[in-house]
Order: C-alpha cells, then sequence, then structure tokens
C-alpha cells in the first residue's frame, strides 16, 4: 500500500494518484530497510589538499580529485567494498555493507593498502603531483540502511564507529594506515601492525587504543601457526582418514590429493591443523607448504600455489624484486641439479611471486609443466604436504592445475590437501 502525503489514504500498491485526493503519489517515501551490522570504515583523507588548491586552477584541482577519486574508489570495490561517500578530498569506504564476509576487516586494511601503494606508484609516475594520504580504519556495530544508493549521494552506514574512524585518520601519520582495537583484533594474523599511541578523540570519553599498519604478513611467516589447544571432538572418521593418506603418501611414495568440503565454520582449517599437528610429530623431515585463494585483487588467478612457491624460497612481502629474483633462484637451484632445467623452471615460477618474465609469455601448458616439475623436485628430496585452502574462491585454470599436479606426478610422496566450501 501507498501512503499519499497529501491527505494519509491508502492506495493499492502501483498507483500513481491518490484515491482519496486525487494528489500524485511520486512523492512517496520508501521508509528505509535498516539492520545493525558489524562493519569495517576505511576513512581516508588527502593531506595538504587545501594549501595545494591555492596554489592549482580551479581545473587543475578537479583533474587531479577525479584522478584521486577514481583511483580510491577502484582499490575500494577491487577488495569487496563500497564507497559511501566523498566528502570534498576524503573517501569513506565500507566494509560488511550491504554484502559481508567473515575476512571484512582484512579487507579493509588490505585495501587500505593498496591505496597507499597506488598513491606512490602516482607520485612516481607523475612527480609533480607530491600526493600524500592518511587512512583510519575502525571496525564496529553500524546501522545500515540496505536501500540507500551510495551513488545517489544517500547515507548507508551511521553510528559511532564513522565517527572514530575519522579520528584514526586525523592522527595518522601521512602515508599510513591507523586503525582501532576491533580491526586490529579482527585481521592480526593477516597483518603486521605496530602499537601507536592511543588518541584523545574528540567527543571520546576514554583514550582510543590503536595500531600502525606495516604490511601484510607474508605466508612464510604464517607457516609455523600452532596447533589449537582445545582437543578436536567429533572427528575422529576425517583425522583417521587424513592419517591414512599421510601414512599412504610416505609407504607408497605416490600422490594422493584430499578435499575438505563443508560450510563456513564447519571445521575444515581445524583439521588441517591437526593434519599439521601429525606431520610435526613424524619422526622425519616433511616438507609443509601451504597457499589460500582470495576472493577479491587482481591478478590472483594462482595466488594459493604462489604463496607455496613463496614459502619455499622465504621470500617475504616486503623483499623487493631483486631480493625475490635471488632467493627464487636459490630455491630452484637447490632443488633441481641439472642448470638447463633449473633455468627453465625458475622462468615459469617467476610470474607465480611477482617477477616479470623477459621474452614472451609461456603457454598455459608449458607453465604447468615447468611448476609440475618444481613441485616434484620437492617430493623427491622427502615427503611433502601441499594445503591450498578457500578453493571456492578459485578459478578453473587453478583447479586445473592441482588435478593435473596428482594425475601426471609419479612414483614421489606428496599429499595434496584442499579445503573448500559446497
Amino acid at each position: 500500500m501507498a501512503l499519499c502525503p497529501a491527505c494519509g489514504h491508502d492506495n493499492p500498491g502501483g498507483a500513481r494518484f491518490c484515491n482519496g485526493c486525487g494528489a500524485p503519489l511520486s512523492s512517496v517515501v520508501t521508509p528505509p530497510r535498516e539492520e545493525r551490522k558489524v562493519v569495517s570504515i576505511v576513512f581516508a583523507d588527502m593531506v595538504g589538499s587545501t594549501a595545494r588548491g591555492e596554489l592549482l586552477d580551479p581545473e587543475d584541482v578537479r583533474s587531479v580529485l577525479s584522478s584521486y577519486h577514481d583511483l580510491l574508489r577502484g582499490q575500494l570495490e577491487a577488495y569487496g567494498g563500497t564507497v559511501e561517500k566523498f566528502i570534498g578530498d576524503a573517501v569513506v569506504g565500507v566494509f560488511g555493507a550491504p554484502l559481508a564476509h567473515e575476512d571484512d576487516a582484512e579487507r579493509a586494511v588490505r585495501a587500505s593498502l593498496a591505496i597507499q601503494g597506488a598513491i606512490a606508484d602516482l607520485n612516481e609516475a607523475e612527480p609533480g603531483v607530491g600526493l600524500e594520504v592518511r587512512i583510519g580504519v575502525n571496525t564496529g556495530e553500524a546501522l545500515v540502511n540496505l536501500r540507500a544508493r551510495p551513488e545517489r549521494g544517500e547515507a548507508m552506514v551511521s553510528g559511532d564507529v564513522i565517527n572514530t574512524a575519522a579520528r584514526l585518520q586525523a592522527s595518522a601519520p601521512p602515508g599510513r594506515v591507523l586503525v582501532g582495537e576491533q580491526t586490529h583484533r579482527a585481521s592480526q594474523r593477516a597483518i603486521e601492525f605496530v602499537a601507536h599511541e592511543s588518541i584523545q578523540a574528540r567527543g571520546k570519553a576514554e583514550l582510543v587504543p590503536c595500531w600502525l599498519v606495516v604490511d601484510a604478513r607474508s605466508s612464510f611467516g604464517l607457516e609455523d601457526d600452532a596447533v589449537g589447544q582445545a582437543t578436536l571432538v567429533g572427528r575422529a572418521r576425517e583425522v583417521g582418514l587424513l592419517a591414512d593418506a599421510l601414512a599412504r603418501v610416505r609407504g607408497h611414495e605416490r600422490p594422493q590429493l584430499v578435499t575438505l568440503v563443508g560450510v563456513p565454520g564447519i571445521g575444515k582449517s581445524r583439521l588441517v591443523q591437526e593434519l599439521r599437528g601429525m606431520v610435526h610429530a613424524q619422526a622425519d623431515l616433511i616438507t609443509w607448504r601451504r597457499g589460500r585463494s582470495l576472493p577479491y585483487g587482481e591478478g590472483i588467478s594462482y595466488w594459493a600455489l604462489g604463496e607455496v612457491v613463496k614459502a619455499q624460497a622465504g621470500i617475504l612481502e616486503s623483499d623487493d624484486a631483486a631480493v625475490a629474483a635471488t632467493k627464487l633462484n636459490h630455491a630452484v637451484a637447490d632443488r633441481l641439479s641439472d642448470r638447463t632445467e633449473a633455468a627453465w623452471a625458475e622462468r615459469h615460477l617467476r610470474p607465480l611471486v611477482g617477477l616479470p618474465i623477459a621474452d614472451t609469455k609461456p603457454s598455459r601448458e608449458e607453465a604447468f609443466l615447468a611448476w609440475r616439475r618444481f613441485l616434484e623436485a620437492l617430493a623427491e628430496q622427502r615427503p611433502t604436504v601441499l594445503v591450498f585452502e578457500d578453493l571456492h574462491w578459485a578459478d578453473d585454470d587453478l583447479l586445473d592445475f592441482i588435478d593435473e599436479l596428482t594425475d601426471r606426478v609419479d612414483a614421489v610422496p606428496l599429499l595434496v590437501v584442499c579445503t573448500a566450501r559446497p
């Protein structure tokens, strides 16, 4: 039913004019549909925009702001966020509304790091621009208008979480990202932080704890995750299947593929931890490498495989191209004694760790062959367990590679464990 704003008469749905007084019903406002949600807010603001605006013509200011807004929108949306509003040179992004993900806080921080990286690239490409951005990230409960249309300037999120994000942004050093307590707690496994002095935010009775973002943690640094302390209950059959698969791989030196499929929260990662504990308990050394598929970002088709190669080579996210290339060269040479074969494999492994190939891009078949040979070489040296997590986010190319890996590699002790949602 549509309520007439003039006389209050109830009219049938779809009516264009009031049946009581004849007034047009186009001005009837649909009541907002609101929900309380936990969201992560990214509040980014350009440093020194007022002084810059005094030195530039209005057309130049508009050009800079347009490029700046497009850059920030692109990075926020690439990680699954929504631009809630533009306020001059400030940009507010929302993660967790209207769609929520289990890693919204991590996405918000990664998007913030990507923004700072993109700004640095822009400054390098155009030395005269000299942009700097402060970013604050905060996580908390907010009231979300699910019918809001941010592209039309309608506010989608309201609550103290936005105000605190703005205060964090104002206290962040130029070119850095400052996060609140809930964001830190939700993303500290994937992001490296350093403690920052608590800030006195306007309107807050108490100091606000906060942390400076250093960088995303590399998978190499996460290889030694501890097995959960609580006893695993009700999964004896599944644990037994994993133990049998590991024993068959070691005893018969034949590849095995195990896929753990289940809804979120059912315990797939915990089963992987149990397998990790079994590997630690073995008397002999077993290579353990793990990668995770991401649901966001660009150039992530083989991200999980790239994490495996980075972990084997000891490549960190903070390593520059020269250091990464040296580590990769040593890792390949350590596994493949034939210099020609090692050079061939290294060339094809470079894109997986973010390094360019000097000549023509190889075919998928040749790249698959080189990657398989490197992983096969790992298993030739000692039993190897490869874990590919969150394969529901993977594309067909990675799935094809994993399928071919266990089919075409022979006579080596290799266990491939995959986790996925239905």
